[in-house]
């Protein structure tokens, strides 16, 4: 380290943060936000009801995103209305709960690419949040996952998406590493999510035209990974035309698959094809082809793109920007939030919060509900390890991001039905004899590198076998039934009815407890307080129930377990209310109401017998007299060290909270204006205790010793302990009396068996 160097940037180095890397803002090389000098001026040309200019360019001059969107998209009966307003006029009717979403629909029908982009350009990131939770088409938010492993294995694939549709995924989507385990995946996960809950969709991301065969064969339910881009060599270098697309789109609804496009900023940046224009404007024009594809919504939000997105100035605004357009656009919105853009834990919060409180069709598409190594479509920007931290910010904020935490128990039950069902398929259709030792391996298993199961070269034979045989969901279901798993034979075959019903193709369709909720029936009403989605007190009471919650029972019942399995160390006798001591080396030691009677360890986890032996080793180390006192009328910590030194012959006391929290205390002194204070309780072991002992004898005979200074770290102790630390007070309070006397304690201490 260089000695001219502050030492806080070698601590900064070691941060998680410091793996990200950041892009200069550089609108000549594509990496521009918002703004570019080469985006056009909004602008609209019609004659005879057809548009003839878009934003500065000619009929004549239109390429072909240019044709498409001017064809189908624009409506020419609202465009000079729309185009004609104030772009700030109309930003700020996006954040006025006044004004209807529906009335802002009906301008953006009438807006170009360039309009759209300038008037969110005028949102901070608070009203773009705010916007976007009131221009969602949907009431009810909702949630999508993604379900893949390092070895496409279908007994590990089967037992993850049970878990997603339990954890309240209202979509799962898969792929894989080998592309032609495509089928197998797609089988595995379409029985796993039909075990415990009918109704999840499921998308198996494919190639193109073979992702379509495996929905015409009944595996999956909807698809979103028909890109479409902003320039026209990226898009003709990614494949297809707009019209293609449209075409494959409509291929897609004729057979009951539900269907939305996927963009996003960054891609045309990646590809090289970016024209010098900024991310928001080229995504905005992504999305005025999407409505005018006839798609029922977009995937978008960044999505492959977003972490070079995040690497420019304004970029995660931007994100959250185009996002917004989707919704204005009457479009369904996936909202990304599937790509990790950052190393930076803070960074990843702070991108997921305002999706979580306003809500979203799809708050991610794509949260890794696996691991992150086995995520195949990369790691997410939350995965199985952030999963619970997800939970609990739901709770956190009361808000429904989707999820409903599942206990233990639960969840090995599912893992266990799902690996067999799966099995049960595969040996009744043929396919494959999963051993006994295989699907133990993968009920337990956190990941892939935990199982014992299919390779994906293994994979292949049987995806290449369902592939051959021409097996469809059919197949699937007869196989369930026959097999005993009838419930999964009916919440699959639900899946297909629905299909044929097309109630699933309406924009922002999910399925929820056996009925599709979109925008037609569940339309977002937010006008304001009191309106749009509230999270019910059912629904509340079930983001509420995670894991590690304490209660006063719960507390109150561990000590006593505690208690049984501990042989205690000491004794104590009450022997009557305590007198004020007369002699001069005299340590009072001042103990809580509940110390050994309801509570017996501190936070640390010594037990209150070894605590007290410390302190009493400490004074008579240091040449003072320990007497022990229970204080009734107070379990503040101050007042209990001051209490007990009124008492003592040196004016010298030490008050104890059964938690751990010590001090040093003198009579003469103001009630929080002690000697010493041990107030970080969890971390302070027997050690500090006695040598708190230690020098409050040599307080006493008149000293001024060097304190005792438990070391910390930074650790967050608030978070760990302050739910027990407050029960544990209640507990403490609820036995003080007010004006009750002290009381005199005899201590016989044991000694320890050889």
């Amino acid at each position: 380290m260089g000695a001219n160097r502050w030492r806080r940037f070698a601590d900064w180095d070691n941060r998680p943060l410091r793996l990200d890397r950041f892009a200069v803002e550089d609108a000549e090389n594509g990496f521009a936000a918002f703004r570019s000098p080469h985006d056009p001026k909004p602008g609209i040309a019609i004659e005879g009801g057809r548009i003839v200019g878009i934003d500065g360019v000619a009929e004549a001059d239109f390429d072909m995103i240019d044709i498409f969107i001017a064809r189908y998209h624009i409506d020419p009966a609202v465009a000079p209305m729309a185009m004609a307003m104030p772009s700030s006029e109309i930003a700020r009717m996006l954040v006025d709960m006044n004004v209807p979403r529906t009335e802002l629909t009906r301008l953006a029908h009438g807006m170009t690419p360039a309009k759209l982009a300038e008037v969110v350009a005028e949102l901070n990131a608070m009203e773009i949040a705010f916007a976007y939770s009131k221009m969602r088409a949907r009431k009810t938010p909702g949630n999508q996952g993604h379900v893949t492993n390092a070895k496409d294995d279908p007994l590990q694939l089967a037992a993850d998406a049970a878990i997603a549709v339990a954890l309240g995924f209202d979509e799962i989507e898969t792929t894989m590493r080998v592309s032609r385990n495509a089928w197998a995946n797609a089988v595995a996960c379409c029985v796993g999510a039909s075990v415990g809950r009918a109704g999840t969709l499921f998308q198996c991301a494919s190639e193109e035209a073979e992702e379509l065969r495996i929905g015409m064969a009944g595996f999956t339910s909807y698809a979103e990974t028909v890109s479409v881009y902003g320039t026209e060599r990226a898009f003709m270098d990614g494949d297809d035309t707009p019209w293609s697309k449209a075409f494959l789109a409509t291929a897609y609804a004729s057979r009951g698959i539900k269907m939305r496009c996927t963009s996003g900023a960054g891609s045309e940046l990646l590809m090289g094809f970016h024209e010098k224009k900024s991310l928001l404007y080229l995504e905005a024009r992504c999305l005025c082809l999407q409505r005018a594809m006839g798609v029922q919504g977009t995937q978008n939000g960044g999505i492959d793109g977003a972490p070079v997105t995040a690497t420019v100035p304004g970029g995660v605004r931007e994100l959250m920007a185009e996002n917004l357009i989707a919704v204005w656009l009457d479009l369904e919105c996936a909202s990304g939030n599937d790509a990790r853009s950052t190393e930076s834990e803070i960074r990843v919060g702070a991108k997921i919060l305002p999706y979580l409180i306003g809500g979203s069709d799809l708050i991610c598409s794509g949260f890794g509900s696996i691991l992150k190594y086995d995520n195949s479509f990369n790691p997410s920007l939350l995965n199985g390890e952030e999963l619970e931290d997800y939970l609990v910010l739901q709770r956190d904020f009361e808000a429904d991001g989707g999820l409903t935490p599942i206990g233990e128990e639960r969840a090995l039950d599912l893992r266990v039905r799902a690996v067999e069902a799966i099995a049960a398929v595969f040996e009744e259709l043929g396919l494959g004899n999963p051993t006994r030792e295989m699907k133990a391996s993968v009920v337990v298993a956190s990941g892939s590198d935990e199982t014992a199961s299919y390779t994906a070269g293994q994979v292949a034979h049987i995806s290449e076998a369902i592939k051959a045989r021409d097996i469809n969901v059919l197949d699937v279901i007869r196989a369930l039934d026959r097999r005993g798993f009838r419930e999964e034979a009916e919440n699959l075959l639900y899946v297909v009815k629905l299909r044929i019903s097309g109630d699933y193709l309406q924009t922002s369709a999910m399925v929820r407890n056996g009925h599709v909720l979109s925008a037609v029936n569940d339309p977002n009403d937010y006008l304001g307080p009191g309106t749009g989605y509230r999270v019910s007190e059912a629904r509340r009471q079930e983001i509420n129930g995670i894991r590690d919650l304490l209660d006063r029972e719960t507390v109150m019942s561990e000590e006593a377990e505690f208690a049984r399995h501990v042989e205690r160390g000491i004794m104590l006798r009450g022997m009557g209310e305590a007198a004020i001591g007369s002699d001069p080396r005299e340590v009072v030691i001042g103990v809580s109401p509940a110390f050994g009677l309801q509570l017996f360890r501190t936070l640390s986890g010594i037990p209150v017998d070894d605590l007290l032996k410390a302190l009493v080793a400490g004074i008579t180390e240091g040449g003072g007299v320990p007497r022990i006192v229970r204080l009734r009328h107070t379990a503040d910590t101050s007042f209990l060290g001051l209490s007990a030194a009124r008492l003592s012959g040196s004016k010298v006391g030490i008050g104890i909270q059964t938690k751990g929290t010590a001090v040093i205390h003198h009579a003469d002194r103001l009630p929080h204006n002690n000697l010493e204070l041990f107030s970080n309780a969890p971390i302070t072991n027997i050690g500090h205790y006695r040598a708190l002992g230690f020098n409050a004898a040599r307080h006493a005979r008149g000293e001024i010793p060097e304190p005792v200074v438990v070391p910390q770290h930074g650790e967050a102790m608030g978070s760990r302990y302050h739910a027990r630390v407050a029960l544990i007070y209640a507990i403490e309070t609820s036995l003080t009396l007010d004006g009750a006397a002290p009381e005199e304690i005899a201590a016989s201490f044991r000694e320890a068996a050889a």
